[in-house]
């Protein structure tokens, strides 16, 4: 008799935590007259209307998915972003200062922004050197994926066999996928508003499932923009 081995979908092994890493909706734009509120030195703008409605989309797409916990960073927009799920779940989300964005140093709270328009000579050497760590004042790569992988880690083991939606930040995500692909975090630069990446972390190590996935959104090359009233 022949035996037959077909081929299998992907399944976690026993005892994994499947993250859903989200990041939050479009924020407000920086005017220098009126910088950005601080939270414990990280600029915290609110979610601009199309960010809220980025946040009803993303809120929509997971609704339905087998989510046992939502967790948000420090920073108003993934608390704001992560709304329209907690509602639909019934969850309340759990906060981990360990995921707020990377700490921007002197270009904090809203100024980085501006340096990338005007072509800041500090902004050429960090993308030249690919680390956070060469804008004065900032965090490296190797401090924030020191205290990114500890948070997502923490979720991990309180959430063993479950799925869990993290609400965080651009450079978290890209911080957390690049640690899981051992790769710089900055191949994984620019994911979209609400883009959804898939990490699973299990006795074996960390498995990256999808990057950047903002496929509630739509086009591929632009954030929806707000419907028509």
């Amino acid at each position: 008799m022949t035996s037959v081995y077909p081929q299998h979908s992907y399944e976690p092994e026993e005892g994994s935590t499947q993250i859903l890493l989200v990041r939050h909706g479009q924020s407000a734009p920086y005017d220098p007259a009126r910088p950005f509120d601080l939270v414990d030195g990280h600029g915290d703008p609110p979610l601009t209307d199309l960010g809220k409605y980025q946040a009803t989309l993303v809120g929509e797409r997971l609704r339905s998915e087998p989510i046992s916990g939502i967790y948000v960073s420090s920073l108003t927009r993934t608390h704001q972003t992560a709304e329209p799920l907690a509602g639909h779940l019934q969850v309340t989300p759990r906060q981990d200062d360990d995921f707020r964005e990377v700490f921007l140093g002197d270009f904090e709270g809203g100024r980085f922004r501006k340096a990338i328009a005007d072509g800041h000579p500090a902004v050429e050497v960090m993308r030249s050197r690919q680390d956070w760590g060469a804008i004065p004042g900032a965090e490296s790569n190797a401090q924030l994926t020191q205290r990114t992988v500890a948070a997502a880690t923490r979720v991990a083991e309180a959430h063993t066999n479950e799925l869990v939606a993290v609400f965080c930040h651009g450079g978290v995500i890209a911080s957390l996928v690049a640690y899981a692909a051992n790769a710089n975090p900055f191949f994984f630069s620019g994911s979209r508003h609400t883009a959804v990446s898939h990490l699973v972390i299990g006795p074996s190590g960390w498995t990256v499932r999808s990057f950047n996935d903002g496929s509630h959104m739509g086009t591929l090359t632009m954030d929806n923009p707000l419907p028509s009233t």
